[in-house]
């Protein structure tokens, strides 16, 4: 029996409302359009990832993950937010999904079950479980990461790229056979 490799960043996952394109060095200024509120950033570990030389290092990590993806609204062409793959390890089968963010204009409206649902769809082709950090105090992530069925397993201290360690949750959702 052969394993499939998981390609972190297929050219396009996309549902009838939103798609998910590779992001490109191009993308930055309309990303940080999205990314400048603060209050995307409050429940965050990074609460200044508003600051445009904070998003900068953020976006750096995003181009560098070679996961990462622009969110678009397919009715209106608007950039929701960004997330991204990461950590991949074909031994064990898993995956990280995350670095999500989405402009408060799409809080609510169902667009963040949607990507989850798009990239867990696609990883589970190749992958039986996927994982996430999330916050310890980003209350709201850990809310709709369990709506869709994820399930906290750990606690860790994460340093995301080229920022201090953070205390994070760990959650995972299982491939159903």
């Amino acid at each position: 029996m052969s394993t499939l490799i998981l390609n972190l960043q297929p050219e396009i996952i996309e549902n009838e409302s939103v798609k998910l394109v590779p992001l490109k060095e191009t993308d930055f200024e309309a990303l940080f359009e999205v990314a400048s509120d603060p209050l995307i950033w409050e429940q965050h570990p990074n609460k200044n990832r508003y600051e445009r030389d904070v998003f900068l290092n953020f976006f750096e990590g995003a181009m560098e993950s070679k996961g990462a993806f622009l969110i678009i609204d397919k009715s209106t062409n608007e950039v929701a937010g960004s997330t991204r793959f990461y950590e991949y390890e074909s031994e064990n089968k898993s995956v990280f999904i995350g670095y999500t963010f989405y402009g408060r204009n799409f809080w609510g409206t169902g667009f963040n079950a949607q990507v989850k649902k798009m990239m867990l769809d696609y990883a589970f082709k190749a992958v039986d479980t996927v994982q996430f950090h999330i916050g310890a105090e980003n209350y709201r992530s850990q809310k709709a990461i369990e709506k869709l069925g994820a399930v906290k397993v750990e606690e860790i201290d994460v340093a995301y790229y080229n920022e201090p360690s953070r205390h994070n949750f760990v959650y995972e959702i299982k491939k159903k056979n």
